[in-house]
């Protein structure tokens, strides 16, 4: 492990404490503060319940430093991570677009100077977006950003105030794809923009592409046909001590992973933050769909 490395790893575990597992052999899954990091935490502890382990939540715990600070500590060992979210927060990482490339990069660091596993993504891409009612897509002919580029001018953008001004936001728009001078531009707090949107306030709001929103107000996400945000796939991180301690952790993961996708992480997010179900409720429903 080089010394930058273990003086990030010692400055993390300093960032919090928390009290020891209450059996020693007990797996402690973690997950940041939420609603789909929980429910992810949920699938992947329920998962490994029912292949006999047992498990004690940390759920809730709150940013990414705070989890990691957890896992150098030995606090948690699995949580769910991002690979756009480790890259960018963590490596401090230029954005790497293809996704297979993101994965194999996290992956080998984390192994080798973290000493934590990365386990199987799941094809679920919790990544940024721009998102518009069907009607507004269709009457526009809206399927891209390329396709919204140019008619921008005509438009309304309901937005969260970092948007406007940070460089993969509306700058990094009208570098990569041209246009993007929308009519007005508003900044509203993040659980208003899509209210702005459904009461015809706005023609175009920003989005994150897994939000419950999109499934229950079935609006429609643009492509990012030119890739201007990185890929953020969700995983597993396993500490290296817990796997070797426990190996059915990877094979019980790794055969979650693949299932949950975009459309699945849209209608649990939806189905805990619109219809205010328990997240545990949320992810046992969705083990038994995937039996």
């Amino acid at each position: 492990m080089t010394l930058t490395r273990a003086r990030t790893i010692a400055a993390l575990a300093s960032f919090v404490a928390f009290p020891s597992c209450a059996s020693r052999n007990a797996v402690a899954v973690g997950s940041k503060n939420f609603t789909e990091s929980i429910v992810i935490a949920e699938i992947y502890a329920q998962a490994l319940e029912r292949a006999g382990l047992n498990v004690v939540r940390r759920l809730d715990l709150g940013s990414t430093q705070i989890a990691m600070a957890a896992m150098a500590r030995g606090e948690i060992d699995i949580y769910p991570e991002y690979t756009g979210t480790a890259l960018i927060d963590v490596l401090h990482h230029a954005p790497i677009r293809d996704p297979n490339a993101s994965y194999a990069y996290v992956r080998e660091v984390f192994a080798r100077e973290y000493e934590i596993i990365w386990l199987k993504r799941s094809p679920m891409n919790d990544s940024q977006g721009l998102a518009t009612t069907a009607s507004i897509a269709q009457r526009y002919h809206l399927r891209t950003l390329s396709d919204l580029a140019p008619v921008a001018s005509r438009l309304r953008l309901a937005t969260i105030p970092e948007f406007i001004s940070r460089p993969d936001g509306l700058p990094g728009l009208q570098r990569v794809y041209g246009g993007f001078k929308f009519a007005s531009v508003r900044s509203y707090d993040i659980s208003l923009k899509y209210e702005a949107l459904l009461d015809g306030d706005a023609d175009v709001a920003t989005a994150f592409t897994t939000d419950g929103a999109i499934a229950v107000d079935r609006l429609v996400v643009l492509d990012d046909d030119k890739h201007l945000w990185p890929v953020y796939n969700v995983a597993p991180l396993v500490r290296q001590a817990t796997l070797a301690r426990e190996p059915r952790i990877a094979p019980v993961l790794d055969a979650v992973s693949p299932r949950i996708t975009d459309a699945a992480a849209q209608a649990m997010n939806a189905q805990v933050e619109s219809r205010d179900r328990d997240p545990a409720d949320v992810a046992a429903e969705f083990l038994r769909g995937a039996a």
